[in-house]
This record gives C-alpha cells, structure tokens and sequence, in this order.
C-alpha cells in the first residue's frame, strides 16, 4: 500500500467535509450501521484519525481481494441507490472513489490485515502551493455542520 497521508490539522472526516460534499460520507456511515454493524466501530475510529492509506492503491492476493471487493462494492452499490449525483461537479462525481479511499482502512482494521507501506511517485507537476491555497479556501469558507466525530 502506499504510504499513509497525514492530515496534521484535521481528522479524516473533517478533511473529507472541507473537501468534498458531505452527504456521501454521511450515508456511507449509515449503510454501515445498518448492513455490515460490525465495521462501524472502525468507520468511526478511521474518522478520527488524522491519517489514511489513499489513492486506492495496493497489491494483495486474491482471496484478500475478494473478500475486499465483496464488502466495499456491496456498499458502494448501496450508497450508489443513496445519492444522486447528477447535480454534483465533475470533480465530486468522483465520490465513490473517494469513499473507497477512505473505506480500505476500515476493512484493512477490521480484519487485522498485515500490510507494507510503500513508497511511491506522483506521475506529471504536484501543484503543492495550489493545493495547499485550495485546502485553506474550502476549509475557512465551509465549515462543518453537525458532525458524528
């Protein structure tokens, strides 16, 4: 896996709000509780951590990836009946993907998966200045609600 993003201002949660529309990470939350109760306990725990494996990246073998696939395209497939994203930027269209990202520490958690990190490289510019302006606009102009973490 690569290796973890630190968030060191905010938990993942808070930076998934200040990101992206929440209303998908709230839903995922509840498709949890209600269809698979016992990945809750780390849903939530992986929300208050100020770190995450992104980029939907990894290597596994197969009866790992199986079991994998099986749980995070069940809920992805729920939350897809959930929310329309007809209205959302192409940019926030991309929210299953960015569940994912997040939802891979909850399943890596909840099964005890042995895993390696990984170092590894960024194809074309990074724009670090930009990003790190972007992430200061969002985050002072679009404040959290009400919040589970």
């Amino acid at each position: 896996m690569p290796r973890k993003r630190k968030y060191y201002i905010e938990t993942n949660y808070k930076h998934y709000i200040h990101a992206h529309v929440r209303e998908p990470l709230d839903k995922t939350r509840g498709i949890i509780k209600k269809n698979y109760v016992t990945y809750l306990p780390y849903f939530d725990r992986v929300m208050k951590k100020r770190s995450a494996h992104m980029f939907n990246m990894f290597i596994m073998k197969k009866p790992e990836f199986s079991d994998y696939c099986n749980w995070i395209f069940g809920v992805l497939s729920k939350l897809e009946k959930e929310i329309d994203i007809s209205n959302y930027s192409s940019q926030e269209a991309r929210a299953f993907g960015y569940i994912a990202e997040l939802l891979m520490d909850v399943w890596i958690e909840k099964n005890n998966i042995y895993y390696r990190e990984v170092r590894w490289k960024q194809l074309g510019p990074n724009h670090k200045i930009k990003k790190a302006l972007f992430f200061l606009g969002r985050k002072f102009k679009i404040g959290p609600k009400k919040t589970h973490f």
